[in-house]
C-alpha cells in the first residue's frame, strides 16, 4: 500500500497550523513563561544527555511531532528494521547494523542466516588479529613488529574508522600510528607512503566487492611501492582485506585468512561496527572496541523501548524535522566542543546527507516537502572565529548541536573550563540575542554620542531565537562515542520515514562514477574526446595538453 503525501496527513496539516501560531514565539519568551524548561525538556541514555529546551518548541509542538511519527509509522518501521525485514525496498535488503552490536546470546535469523552468530565469528577473528598485532606477534617479512597501520578505503569505510580513531586518541596504542588514504588525488597516497616504512607497516584494503575504483587504485598504488622494497611473497605478512571477494583478494596477493567480511546488509556509511572498523580495534584494543559497541547497543535498547516523547533519538528527529519543514531551516551546523571530535561533522555529512538526501519517497512519488538539510560543522572553538557571525546575524536560521564532554581526558582545567564556558555561552547568545535596546544601553554607558549609538545599534543587535541541542557526555570514551554515533543514525532513521525516503540506498552515488569511467579513458587516451557538452569537451583538451 502507498503511503499518503506527507502533506496530506491529519497531523502534518495540524502542525502546520500550529506553526503559524508560532510565528512569533521568542526563545526569551518560552524561557521566562517556564521556570522548569530545561527539566521537561532534557533526557538521558546510554550515557548521553540532551538538552532541546532551546529550540522554539513548546509541550504542544511535541506532542503534534509525536502525533506525526505514529501517523507515519515510525515505531512499525524501526521495529521492522531491528527484526530483519528488508526495509530496504530499492535493493531488497534487510537493514542490520544494529545487529553489529547485539550481544551474542541475541538470536535473529534473516533467511536463514543466523546473524548474530556469523557476526560473532568475525568479531573472535578481529580480536585475534588485533591482539596479535598489537602484542607484537604479528611480525614483518623481516621480523619486526607492525609500527603504522596504514587502512585504504572511501566513504564509509574511511570516514567512521578514521573519525573513532581520531576521537579516542587518548586510548590508542602507543606503538601503532594509524593512516588513512580515501582520496584518489595522488597527494593522498603519496603522503601517507611517505611517512612509513615497508617492513613495519600493515596495509588494510577495505573493500565489500574489492573493485571500488579508487580504493583499488590506491591499494595497487601501495602494492606496487612495497615490491619495490620487498618480495612477493612478503605480501601477506602486510596487506589484509576487508572484503567479501575472496578470489580478487587472493589475486591481490593476501592470504584469505586475513580477510575479514561483512555482508550486503551493512550500508557503508553504518558499517563502522563491523569489520571495517578493523582500524579501531587496532589502535584502541578490543575490549575497548567491545565497549564501542556495547555503548551503541545502549542507545539501541532505549530507541527500541522508550515511548516517544522520552526517546532520545525520536527527540532529535522530530524537532530536526519541525525545523527544516516548520522554520525553514536549510541547514545544520554541528559543533562539537572536543578537538579529538573533529572528524565528527564530516562523519555526519555522508551519515544524514546520504541516507536522507532523496527527492523521491519510498514509492517513487516526488518528495511534498523539502527533505535532508545541509549537514556541517567545525568544533567549537575554532567554528567561533570562522562562521558564528554567520549563525548569529545572518538571513538564514540555522539550528546547531553543541556537543561536549564535562571531562577532560587531560589535566590542563582551565582549559576545559574555557572550553566549556564558550559552548554554553554560545548555546545561550543564539537563545537570548541582545536587543537595540539592550545595545543602546552598553553604548550609553561606554560614553558614546547619541549619533554613534545610532549609527552602532543595528550592528551590534542580535536577534537571538536561533535553535539548539546541547549533548553532554561525563567523558568522551568507547561507550559514549558509541552511543552519540548510535543516536545520530536513528535520528536519520526517524527523518527517513517522516519524509518517506528510503534511507538505505544511495543511488546519486552511481552516475557520477559511471561517467568518470568514460572521461578517464578519454583523458589517459585510450579513446578520443567529443562525446560530450562542449565544457566537458574543453576541460578534457585543457588536461591533455597540460600532460
Amino acid at each position: 500500500m502507498r503511503k499518503p503525501a506527507l502533506t496530506s496527513t491529519a497531523s502534518y496539516q495540524a502542525l502546520e497550523t500550529h506553526a503559524i501560531e508560532a510565528e512569533d514565539w521568542h526563545l526569551r519568551a518560552l524561557f521566562a513563561a517556564d521556570p522548569q524548561r530545561f527539566e521537561r525538556m532534557s533526557v538521558e541514555a546510554a550515557g548521553l544527555f540532551l538538552d532541546y529546551s532551546k529550540n522554539r518548541v513548546d509541550g504542544r509542538t511535541l506532542e503534534l511531532l509525536a502525533a506525526l511519527a505514529r501517523e507515519r509509522g515510525v515505531e512499525q518501521q524501526r521495529d521492522a528494521m531491528f527484526a530483519g525485514e528488508k526495509i530496504n525496498n530499492t535493493e531488497n535488503r534487510a537493514v542490520l547494523h544494529a545487529a553489529l552490536r547485539a550481544p551474542i546470546d541475541t538470536r535473529l535469523v534473516v533467511d536463514g542466516q543466523d546473524v548474530i552468530a556469523e557476526v560473532h565469528a568475525v568479531l573472535a577473528r578481529m580480536k585475534a588479529f588485533t591482539d596479535a598485532v598489537r602484542n607484537g606477534d604479528w611480525l614483518g617479512h623481516t621480523g619486526k613488529p607492525i609500527t603504522d597501520i596504514v587502512n585504504i578505503g572511501i566513504g564509509g569505510s574511511d570516514l567512521g574508522p578514521k573519525m573513532a580513531c581520531l576521537a579516542l586518541r587518548p586510548f590508542a596504542h602507543p606503538r601503532l600510528a594509524m593512516h588513512f588514504v580515501s582520496n584518489v588525488d595522488g597527494h593522498d597516497i603519496d603522503a601517507a607512503l611517505s611517512r612509513v616504512d615497508p617492513q613495519t607497516t600493515l596495509f588494510i584494503i577495505a573493500s565489500k566487492t574489492f573493485t571500488t575504483a579508487e580504493t583499488m587504485m590506491n591499494a595497487q598504488t601501495a602494492r606496487q611501492w612495497f615490491l619495490q622494497q620487498a618480495p612477493e611473497e612478503a605480501l601477506p605478512k602486510h596487506f589484509v582485506a576487508v572484503s567479501t571477494n575472496e578470489q580478487a583478494v587472493s589475486r591481490f596477493g593476501i592470504d584469505t585468512a586475513n580477510m575479514f567480511p561483512f555482508w550486503d546488509w551493512v550500508g557503508g556509511r553504518y558499517s563502522v561496527w563491523s569489520a571495517i572498523g578493523l582500524p579501531v580495534a587496532l589502535c584502541v584494543g578490543f575490549g575497548y572496541f567491545s565497549d564501542f559497541l556495547a555503548g551503541a547497543h545502549a542507545m539501541d535498547v532505549h530507541f527500541r523501548s522508550a515511548p516517544v516523547e522520552q526517546n532520545m533519538p525520536m527527540l532529535l528527529g522530530l524537532i530536526g524535522f519541525w525545523n527544516r519543514e516548520f522554520i525553514g531551516c536549510p541547514s545544520v551546523s554541528i559543533a562539537p566542543y572536543h578537538q579529538d571530535l573533529n572528524r565528527f561533522p564530516a562523519y555526519l555529512q555522508q551519515l544524514e546527507m546520504e541516507s536522507n538526501g532523496k527527492r523521491v519517497t519510498r514509492d517513487g512519488d516526488l518528495a511534498d516537502t523539502e527533505t535532508c538539510p545541509v549537514i556541517w560543522g567545525e568544533c567549537g572553538t575554532n567554528g567561533q572565529h570562522a562562521y558564528f557571525q554567520m549563525l548569529h546575524q545572518g538571513t538564514d536560521i540555522t539550528p546547531i548541536d553543541f556537543i561536549a564532554a564535562l571531562r577532560p581526558a587531560h589535566d590542563l582545567y582551565n582549559h576545559h573550563a574555557a572550553l566549556l564556558a564558550n559552548c554554553f555561552a554560545q548555546s545561550e547568545a543564539f537563545m537570548k540575542g541582545k536587543t537595540a535596546d539592550e545595545v543602546r544601553k552598553d553604548l550609553q554607558e561606554q560614553g558614546l554620542s547619541l549619533a554613534e549609538i545610532e549609527r552602532l545599534t543595528p550592528h551590534k543587535t542580535f536577534p537571538g531565537n536561533r535553535p539548539s541541542n546541547t549533548i553532554l557526555m561525563d567523558y568522551l570514551n568507547p561507550a559514549t562515542l558509541g552511543a552519540l554515533i548510535a543516536l545520530y543514525e536513528h535520528k536519520t532513521f526517524v527523518q527517513g520515514v517522516l519524509w518517506d525516503v528510503n534511507s538505505f540506498d544511495q543511488w546519486g552515488v552511481e552516475l557520477g562514477k559511471v561517467l568518470a569511467k568514460q572521461v578517464e579513458a578519454e583523458l589517459t587516451g585510450e579513446t578520443n574526446p567529443g562525446q560530450h557538452d562542449s565544457s566537458t569537451n574543453g576541460l578534457i583538451e585543457r588536461a591533455r595538453a597540460a600532460v
